[in-house]
């Protein structure tokens, strides 16, 4: 059953948020960038990383990079401007009582300061390597699996960055992706968290928008993700639900009545245990919410989050979904708008 809009508590909380936004600051048109093709990437981080000296971001690839650091998520890092990036953008102005307007502008760039080299280099080990593993094409052969982990190192480079794996290869120029041996060296966005997750008070789901964002008991934003929703308009809840359980590296129970256009599905007629993994269709996590079969998780493909839609379920890429389960808590609230 559909929770109503008019509930008290969704007034309530319509109420908070619309206290949020805050004084615009002024800018001359001066302070604007225009956005162009993506410049030339910067180069791997030099080895006598002490030099570096902390700074306001030099160019997008850069602030997106500053804002993953932040859980403001642009998607995928890419170096690209596009729409998520733009809604991150204009997430982090407002929450720090910017002109709100989606671009890299000189006060946005003053206020995104990197603490540490945009780019980090990781080495790739032989159980990297061995712990490879394609990965099935059938649901039935997934269920056999032990473990639906990396099928390339492309893909493991991918998420360990929190990037797209078009970035990778940009970064990588003379890597043959189709045979990486071990001790190869990989340059990739160093887009770990700045600070453990903060414990959150409430989350909202922005259906028109395709956004999860989470604040603190003051109302200041924690987290700002795209997020995939249902592709049947009928089956996107509105109003208030609540956190039911919290799984890390979650099984999944694939129950062929919900995919009735698989062929494989209607073959099959019984459910099947599709093991962990990052590469299992709820990711490396599960937020199941009060309403019935409905959850917030990872998924396979984070670079497909906010611009393709679900059975019914919230999608985050496994980075953003590993990050906000560790921040939730049970009974907490989770309020979803048109």
């Amino acid at each position: 059953m559909l929770i109503s809009r008019k509930n008290s508590s969704y007034r309530a909380l319509a109420g908070f948020l619309a206290g949020l936004a805050g004084t615009a600051i002024a800018a001359s048109a001066q302070d604007r960038i225009e956005f162009k093709p993506p410049p030339p990437l910067p180069s791997p981080p030099p080895a006598a990383s002490k030099t570096f000296q902390p700074g306001p971001v030099a160019d997008l690839l850069e602030a997106q990079i500053a804002l993953c650091r932040r859980s403001i998520s642009s998607g995928s890092i890419d170096g690209v401007y596009g729409a998520q990036t733009q809604a991150a953008l204009k997430a982090f102005q407002q929450a720090n009582y910017l002109r709100v307007n989606g671009e890299l502008d000189y006060a946005t760039r003053q206020k995104l300061i990197l603490t540490r080299p945009a780019l980090t280099t990781i080495t790739v080990q032989e159980e990297d390597l061995a712990a490879l593993h394609p990965v099935p094409g059938t649901w039935l052969e997934k269920s056999e699996m032990e473990h639906l982990g990396y099928a390339s190192i492309l893909e493991m480079a991918a998420e360990r960055g929190h990037a797209h794996p078009n970035l990778i290869r940009r970064l990588n120029p003379s890597v043959d992706w189709n045979e990486v041996p071990p001790g190869t060296a990989l340059s990739i966005p160093d887009a770990a968290r700045e600070e453990s997750p903060v414990k959150i008070a409430t989350a909202l789901i922005h259906l028109g928008g395709k956004t999860l964002q989470a604040y603190d008991e003051q109302g200041r934003l924690l987290m700002h993700f795209p997020c995939s929703i249902a592709q049947r308009v009928e089956k996107r809840p509105v109003g208030r639900i609540e956190v039911k359980v919290i799984a890390t590296d979650p099984n999944y129970t694939f129950d062929p009545d919900v995919f009735p256009e698989s062929a494989e599905a209607r073959q099959l007629k019984r459910k099947l245990m599709i093991p962990p993994g990052p590469n299992n269709p709820v990711g490396v996590a599960w937020v199941g919410l009060s309403l019935p079969g409905y959850g917030i998780h990872g998924t396979p493909e984070p670079e497909k989050v906010g611009r393709t839609e679900s059975h019914g379920c919230f999608r985050l890429a496994n980075w953003n979904a590993a990050t906000f389960s560790k921040a939730s808590w049970i009974g907490m609230p989770v309020y979803v708008e048109e």
